[in-house]
């Protein structure tokens, strides 16, 4: 690793190191915040399917974001989770780093503030672990062993998850009229597990956990710690808090589902603010498309009156892009700015 974890000099300060304070304009002090306002919670258990598709779907249009609920993964599932990720980052940081290092390709990987190869502007307070989880396991040789234990409930987490993601896929599909399996297969087949861990910060008013970002993927479902709200998602101007629920996931719309659904679904702005009294940890499922699968808006959507917001490309040249550029290169992916 170029730098060294946050979690292994947190407490060494009194005060914010330089490199990670923000410039005034994006400082959690000085945003504007929403007020009784909250991001929706939808009953996956419930009996009416067109009414959860109308729910996900008005989320997904109003806030990019909402929160799920009885949604079939177990509380012992999603305690273990997240105590085996709490075990990894308290580890010493030579055993963390020898055991996210296994992998040739570097996609197993520890990494600390954006983890970006190009070198932050300014650096964020927080330390990621990272790993691809596809379902039949053909990555797992490269996973962590240790904190003991790891591999098993992280398997079984992952695997849990994605059926819930099949399951919302599914409802996405159908409330945008496209066949039930369509957001399945390719556009869904590289999934990745993130586990972020937010040491105490001494100063939160000048710092970020997570920089200001839209998820460049096809949606998101987080597990957030009880009893700490940091993740905060940007609407009208505002910045709106997405407090934890017990046994909830918090799921977002990524740009890929946006391009897909030619702009009908938002890929909304967010971010995750620090604390000064204790850590926080967070679990990110990102379900992804493989490399080379066509990202560009489904054909059944598009009409002489509707045609296509978006060009095509593939999720590998989207990503590479996306990850240098940030929000200017989701204006170049408009159809309106792009020239044949």
């Amino acid at each position: 690793m170029a730098e060294k974890l946050v979690s292994s000099w947190y407490n060494l300060h009194s005060s914010v190191p330089s490199s990670y304070v923000q410039p005034p304009e994006r400082r959690p002090d000085n945003a504007v915040f929403a007020s009784g306002k909250l991001v929706p919670v939808i009953d996956l258990g419930g009996h009416h399917r067109p009414d959860i598709i109308r729910n996900i779907l008005k989320s997904s249009q109003d806030y990019g974001f909402f929160q799920v609920i009885n949604h079939g993964v177990s509380k012992d599932v999603l305690d273990a989770t997240l105590n085996i990720f709490k075990d990894f980052h308290a580890m010493p940081e030579d055993v963390k780093i020898k055991e996210s290092s296994k992998d040739p390709n570097g996609r197993c990987k520890l990494y600390t503030s954006s983890g970006r190869a190009t070198k932050d502007v300014v650096k964020y307070w927080k330390d990621s672990l990272s790993h691809p989880c596809q379902p039949m396991g053909e990555f797992m040789e490269y996973w962590p062993d240790k904190p003991l234990g790891y591999r098993e409930v992280v398997g079984k987490y992952t695997e849990e998850v994605r059926k819930v993601g099949v399951k919302i896929l599914e409802l996405f599909s159908e409330g945008l009229g496209l066949n039930r399996e369509y957001l399945c297969g390719g556009l869904s087949e590289d999934p990745v597990v993130l586990s972020h861990y937010y040491p105490p910060c001494p100063q939160p008013s000048l710092t970020l956990g997570t920089s200001i970002h839209k998820d460049p993927n096809l949606i998101t479902i987080l597990l957030q710690q009880l009893g700490i709200t940091a993740l905060q998602v940007f609407k009208d101007g505002e910045w709106i808090a997405v407090d934890p629920i017990p046994n909830a996931f918090v799921v977002n719309i990524g740009i890929v589902l946006q391009i897909i659904s030619n702009g009908r679904l938002v890929a909304a702005k967010h971010r995750v603010i620090t604390n000064s009294s204790s850590g926080r940890h967070s679990v990110a499922y990102f379900v992804n498309p493989t490399k080379e699968s066509l990202v560009e808006p489904a054909k059944p959507l598009l009409s002489p009156t509707s045609p296509p917001v978006f060009r095509s490309m593939t999720f590998g040249e989207m990503t590479a892009n996306f990850l240098t550029k940030g929000f200017q290169f989701e204006e170049e992916l408009r159809t309106v700015n792009f020239q044949n």
